[in-house]
């Protein structure tokens, strides 16, 4: 990881940018209704290996006082086999590194989407990532060697704009 890189995920997952890291300080964290426009303008700003998502089924933000410090947005399931019509996914979480704001967006999506009237929650993270907010929110890694690769076909070359490596499936079951 490249410094540059190094400072852009400390500011995704925990680093010095949000005004109360340390675990002795904990923030008085509030969920709030924000709208898709602005969950993918702090997606672009901040996440430091995803682009904005073109749809969404609910985005939810997390604020500290007056200051956004977290968005989460879910979706339907990028993979076409795992769209049952009762499984969401959470496509972004991205946070300014404030203390339990990740874990409060990913249970927050959780109610959310439970009161749609999903039945299973699913998102994922790069081997490198260390899930320990999905662990928190009660995600359970099912599958190491999922997704990946590039998404060009014959006759439908595609951009190749995400990561590109094996990524860790995560469920969140009702």
């Amino acid at each position: 990881m490249t410094p540059e890189q190094r400072k852009i995920a400390e500011k995704c997952e925990g680093g010095a940018t949000g005004t109360s890291t340390r675990r002795n300080e904990r923030p008085h964290l509030t969920l709030v209704p924000i709208s898709l426009k602005v969950a993918n303008a702090y997606v672009a700003e901040r996440h430091r290996h995803n682009r904005p998502v073109a749809a969404g089924v609910c985005v939810v933000g997390v604020q500290e006082g007056e200051r956004l410090c977290g968005v989460a947005i879910i979706g339907r399931p990028v993979a076409r086999m795992l769209d049952d019509g009762f499984t969401a996914e959470v496509r972004r979480v991205c946070t300014d590194g404030t203390y339990n704001a990740c874990s409060m967006l990913l249970r927050a999506a959780w109610r959310a989407v439970k009161a749609l009237g999903y039945r299973k929650l699913i998102t994922y993270t790069l081997p490198e990532e260390g899930g320990a907010s999905l662990r928190a929110a009660g995600f359970k890694l099912v599958k190491t060697d999922a997704g990946g690769g590039r998404w060009n076909r014959p006759g439908r070359p595609a951009a190749d704009t995400h990561p590109l490596g094996k990524k860790y499936r995560w469920e969140l079951p009702a």
